[in-house]
């Protein structure tokens, strides 16, 4: 597996919720998701405000997307050619201060050595004080959807790179022979979850985060811009209300420290 990018980009907290009793530690924040769409769905308002109030905040895509349509005359490469000048277009409208991506097939996500020490890797370049992922542990949501195998691979696996793997020196020993040395990360954030214990507040960024998602038109085919337009809203408005706020986006947060 070769990383494929990473990619500089320009860069152009919210209220504590439910058991949270301050905002996310300050430094900066890794996210890491399957999709390259994925950051924008999930935690695309809590990833633009951090970028917006100065934060350094970075992203990790495993998987390069090239599954992402049912047409079947459509070339595999070319679409990953396509979902990864999304990426860079997308991180650019959310302020994002870099981006990179594998090359690994959508659909063949794994818990794997190899991924986490690219996971690894990241986490010991960038030092974040929180990162952010999916939770693993979300399978089913309502009675019509059960989770991407892709997405709970990717929560799990970040996790494992979290802890033990990043912040421990005896795994992944050889990366401290390039310069790179233990991380311990703060928090962990998991977007995409049934149990949220903190609600952030968004209200200024649904429109960012709609935004930086429109980026991803290969994947808005068919009315998809139009649905999610009408759905994350809808969806965040709820959450806000938890809070008392017009927008917000749920998380499983950890405190690790």
């Amino acid at each position: 597996m070769t990383e494929a990018a990473e990619a500089p980009l320009p860069t152009p907290e919210g209220a504590p919720g439910e058991g949270r009793p301050a905002p996310a530690p300050a430094g900066p924040v890794l996210g890491v998701f399957a999709h390259p769409d994925d950051a924008e769905i999930s935690s695309g308002g809590t990833l633009a405000r951090w970028a917006a109030d100065g934060r350094e905040v970075h992203l990790m895509v495993l998987t390069n997307g090239d599954r992402g349509s049912e047409d079947p005359a459509l070339d595999r490469g070319e679409l990953a050619r396509t979902r990864r000048v999304e990426v860079e277009a997308a991180s650019g409208v959310l302020g994002l201060a870099s981006w990179r991506m594998l090359e690994i097939h959508d659909g063949e996500l794994e818990n794997t050595a190899e991924v986490r020490a690219e996971i690894v890797r990241a986490i010991r370049e960038l030092r974040p004080a929180v990162v952010l992922s999916c939770d693993p542990t979300a399978w089913f949501f309502g009675n019509r959807y059960f989770n991407h195998s892709d997405h709970r691979n990717a929560g799990a696996t970040t996790l494992d790179a979290v802890f033990p793997g990043a912040g421990n020196p005896h795994f992944f020993s050889e990366q401290l022979t390039e310069g790179l040395s233990a991380w311990k990360v703060s928090e962990v954030w998991l977007g995409w979850t049934n149990e949220p214990n903190h609600h952030q507040d968004i209200t200024g960024f649904m429109e960012l985060k709609l935004k930086a998602l429109g980026e991803h038109r290969s994947q808005l085919e068919g009315g998809m811009l139009g649905f999610f337009e009408e759905w994350l809203p809808a969806e965040a408005e709820e959450d806000g209300k938890k809070i008392g706020v017009k927008h917000a986006e749920g998380f499983r947060v950890l405190n690790l420290e």
